[in-house]
């Protein structure tokens, strides 16, 4: 017996559903817009971070207001915190970079359409095998490395932060680490479970 065709009205209303998704192109587009941003942002202190290094004081003062540090402390050159401060912020900047790349890249090739990078030779090896789960790992590992970076900076510069923003900063982190911990342990328990059931 044979299955009963769909009706013309429901194939074109699924149509017209599943196209809805280039909606998100967009947010996409934005979300490379705003990755040029952070293009921009990095060169900007890239270029005073090197000014600086030359003696420029206006760079010098550009760079102590950016990491958070007392103007009153400020040296007429670079220490070696503030470099260390800046370079984590550089660092910083990149992760979240990355970041985007994961969603842009991840995203669209999940949620809106392939992209047919087989025989590309720069196809990222993790987009071989990305769904919405796997992202979402990916996601919140990213995030805590980004946290980190974060937390390492408030502790280097950590006299010119009060206690209690140490402890929150800390405390965030660690809420951060345990969700992406709970995150990969539901994933794997989702991709064990059609496993197991098969077993009974």
């Amino acid at each position: 017996m044979n299955a009963p065709q769909p009706s013309k009205k429901a194939n074109a209303l699924s149509t017209f559903i599943f196209a809805s998704r280039w909606l998100q192109l967009p947010l996409y587009i934005g979300l490379i817009l705003a990755q040029a941003v952070y293009v921009f942002h990095f060169w900007v202190e890239l270029v005073h971070l090197i000014e600086a290094a030359f003696g420029n004081q206006d760079a010098l003062k550009a760079i102590f207001q950016a990491t958070g540090q007392q103007a009153s402390q400020a040296p007429t050159h670079l220490t070696e915190t503030t470099i260390m401060l800046v370079v984590l912020g550089l660092i910083d900047v990149v992760m979240i970079s990355n970041l985007l790349i994961m969603v842009i890249v991840g995203g669209y090739e999940t949620f809106v359409s392939r992209m047919n990078l087989e025989d590309h030779p720069d196809q990222p090896e993790w987009l071989d095998h990305v769904n919405a789960s796997v992202l979402k790992v990916k996601l919140a590992t990213a995030i805590i490395g980004i946290s980190s970076i974060h937390l390492l900076k408030t502790f280097i510069n950590a006299q010119n932060y009060t206690d209690k923003v140490l402890i929150a900063q800390t405390v965030i982190h660690i809420a951060f680490l345990f969700s992406a911990m709970a995150i990969a342990y539901t994933d794997k328990l989702l991709h064990h479970a059609p496993s197991g059931a098969e077993k009974h």
